[in-house]
């Protein structure tokens, strides 16, 4: 079952929003312990109008397991999300990561992180996610659907074709090479 998830579902979700992240996670925060890596995540999943937000995601549970996430927003809102996320690491561990670009746009509903949880894999949940989501932006009124996705990683880069994304351009964030891909709602 997909639903939208609650601020009681952080300690199941943070660590898959943690895993689809891998290294972006931490030079975002510019931490380096993974424990307090989890700490701010978690703060902020349970937090509202915000990026990592619970009122951002959707989970995939079965018989009461969270076994994937899926956290997407209106990509115009970008900034105005992630300023609490940034001035909280500024002010609790010195982070200045204001020059970090964005990974969206104003336009596009954005799917940020999708993860899977990896004993569950290979099970079509991502997929199931993915189509949530696309269903989650129509229900907005978007018409627009983007996502980054690494450029060597091919098993997600076909997923994403085939499930209709297209590649728009490529992007350079955060020091990686991605593929910015957008699926266009009739």
């Amino acid at each position: 079952m997909i639903r939208p998830a609650r601020p009681t579902d952080a300690e199941e979700v943070v660590p898959l929003i943690i895993q689809a992240m891998g290294k972006l996670a931490k030079k975002l925060t510019n931490v380096e312990d993974d424990e307090i890596i989890n700490r701010i995540f978690k703060h902020f999943f349970q937090q509202e109008h915000n990026q990592y937000s619970y009122e951002n995601t959707l989970v995939f549970e079965d018989e009461g397991k969270i076994l994937g996430s899926l956290n997407a927003y209106n990509g115009g809102k970008l900034l105005q999300l992630r300023q609490p996320f940034l001035a909280y690491l500024a002010e609790h561990y010195q982070a200045n990561n204001t020059d970090q670009g964005t990974e969206t746009q104003s336009g596009e509903f954005y799917l940020d992180t999708i993860s899977v949880n990896p004993n569950t894999q290979g099970k079509g949940i991502g997929k199931q996610l993915i189509k949530a989501g696309m269903d989650w932006a129509e229900q907005l009124g978007h018409h627009h659907i983007g996502l980054l996705v690494e450029q060597n990683n091919n098993r997600a880069l076909k997923l994403y074709q085939n499930m209709g994304f297209v590649i728009q351009n490529d992007k350079q964030f955060m020091g990686g090479l991605y593929h910015h891909m957008v699926f266009k709602i009739k």
